[in-house]
């Protein structure tokens, strides 16, 4: 005796009692809208984490002087200093004065300043770049602050890791937050498998008793149900992996017309597609391993 016979499609093609997988039914379509936002929600966390990486591999050994005098004369006095200084001491490798025409460029939007115009007659500080052969720890940071007070005392030293320490707060956050999505999608799919089999095991009552009586195991019949859930989840996985997809293209141009440093460091790269390719096959297996343990359970409770 065959459950499948009973149960799923017979070999000559006569329909069973247990109608086969189709798009038609809730299930699949449960299981691909689940899909779609766990691999948004995977992506947007990856692209997250690739983007504080990113920056702050880029800004672990910055440091900013800014010469905040509002004496035109003793600023520039001070920065070719500062600048002399940094060139001498050991462990800085690199300083570079921010040029004018780019102080001009980034504060325009701010002070409504007119091309030609010059920002010498405001007190704005000015800026050195300087790259650390290391990291940039708070008693280097304090090391540079003293020594460069004794040729330039308006000199203020800061990491620049430091200035975005609350973005890197935040990005942790929705990391986390994306990694609390991901997990009450995975509860979500749990409890749409089972009720499901559930309901598909009230249906066939009747039909899993006489199985019983003709000697059928219930492995043989959750077997059954599983080759449904499987066939049902693999066809929602490939609609929603396809959605997701979709979805990350579109949200990474809208993205990326913005411009920014960090927002272009969220790219993701190979590894973190193969991850989010593999999140479908793992719908297949969970809702798989669901629907087993949920009918032999059930079937139990029916002896």
């Amino acid at each position: 005796m065959n459950p499948a016979a009973l149960f799923g499609r017979s070999r000559d093609g006569d329909p069973g009692l247990l109608p086969d997988p189709r798009l038609g039914s809730p299930m699949p379509w449960v299981i691909a809208i689940v899909i779609a936002l766990t691999v948004i929600a995977a992506a947007s966390g990856l692209g997250l984490r690739n983007a504080a990486s990113r920056a702050s591999a880029d800004l672990n050994g910055g440091v900013t002087v800014q010469i905040i005098s509002a004496a035109p004369a003793a600023r520039n006095q001070q920065a070719d200093a500062a600048l002399a200084l940094l060139g001498r001491t050991p462990g800085v490798a690199g300083a570079q004065r921010v040029a004018q025409d780019q102080l001009d460029t980034l504060l325009a939007p701010w002070l409504g300043t007119r091309p030609g115009d010059s920002i010498d007659d405001l007190p704005i500080p000015a800026l050195i770049d300087v790259r650390l052969d290391g990291a940039a720890t708070p008693d280097r940071v304090k090391a540079l602050q003293d020594a460069i007070a004794a040729v330039a005392p308006a000199a203020r030293v800061d990491a620049q890791a430091a200035w975005l320490t609350p973005v890197f707060r935040a990005i942790a956050t929705l990391q986390w937050l994306a990694g609390g999505l991901i997990a009450l999608l995975t509860l979500a799919t749990i409890a749409a498998v089972v009720l499901a089999a559930r309901n598909a095991l009230a249906g066939q009552r009747e039909t899993i008793e006489i199985v019983h009586m003709l000697g059928g195991t219930d492995a043989q019949i959750a077997r059954v149900f599983q080759r449904t859930a499987a066939m049902e989840a693999a066809a929602g996985g490939t609609i929603g992996l396809i959605a997701g997809v979709v979805a990350i293209v579109v949200l990474s141009q809208q993205f990326s017309a913005l411009g920014s440093g960090m927002v272009a460091g969220a790219v993701l790269g190979w590894s973190d597609w193969v991850l989010i390719a593999a999140i479908p096959l793992c719908g297949v297996v969970l809702a798989v391993l669901t629907a087993r343990l949920t009918v032999l359970s059930a079937l139990r409770r029916m002896l």
